[in-house]
């Protein structure tokens, strides 16, 4: 990840507030979900997560039986944070050096969480680009970012000074198209209880209903699962 707002990124873990998570038995349902089914995982391959944060994802896989795993990211008041079951899975590393070591790799699935908004469109080409070269045949990529195309995704992709991309569902597969990947499978990330998600589905299709130009997805946050072109 570039250093391109060094006042931003040097207060980082202060404005996020870092804590070592715990991930029960909710939030991994939700990664289930979200990231387990929709990718094909399987505890037999191989992990890497690109701003792994406080390693709850970390967490979470090394509680499926995954026994490769590694999470890196560049800021260093995160190693005292990660969970101590993966924090010999951590290293705190420049994102281009990592991708760039001929040790590293390959991996079945590569996934990164709230990162991608955080790179120039360009940097983020080049970055998915990096990472093809690190997959295992068969593998995929795993994103989440904020839904800039829906009006609930604007809060988390303006509220950090360090985002420098909005993404919206076109914008993401023009994206993933240009750095060689095939179709993107597109989906939102559904949070809350069952009633609030009830409550949210009516609501959106009311609107969807009622506007000219909807959004394709209404969640406040996006996931796309890439594969590499045949």
């Amino acid at each position: 990840m570039s250093e391109r707002a060094p006042g931003f990124y040097g207060t980082y873990a202060s404005y996020k507030g870092y804590t070592t998570p715990e991930v029960g038995a909710k939030q991994a349902r939700r990664f289930d979900a979200e990231i387990w089914a929709p990718a094909d995982c399987h505890a037999a391959m191989s992990f890497l997560e690109i701003g792994c944060g406080t390693g709850a994802f970390l967490a979470y896989l090394r509680g499926k039986g995954v026994a490769r795993l590694l999470g890196i990211d560049h800021d260093p008041a995160l190693a005292g944070v990660v969970p101590q079951a993966v924090r010999g899975d951590f290293a705190c590393r420049d994102v281009w050096d990592a991708l760039a070591d001929p040790g590293l790799g390959p991996f079945d699935r590569v996934v990164m969480l709230d990162v991608l908004e955080h790179f120039p469109p360009e940097e983020a080409l080049r970055l998915l680009q990096a990472i093809r070269a690190r997959l295992a045949p068969g593998g995929r990529v795993v994103l989440k970012v904020p839904n800039a195309a829906c009006p609930w995704g604007l809060q988390y992709q303006f509220g950090d000074l360090t985002h420098r991309t909005a993404f919206a569902p076109l914008s993401l597969r023009q994206l993933a198209d240009a750095a060689g990947y095939g179709a993107a499978m597109l989906y939102p990330q559904r949070q809350g209880t069952r009633r609030r998600m009830i409550t949210d589905a009516v609501v959106h299709r009311f609107l969807a209903w009622a506007l000219l130009t909807p959004p394709e997805f209404w969640s406040a946050n996006l996931y796309a699962v890439l594969k590499v072109s045949p």
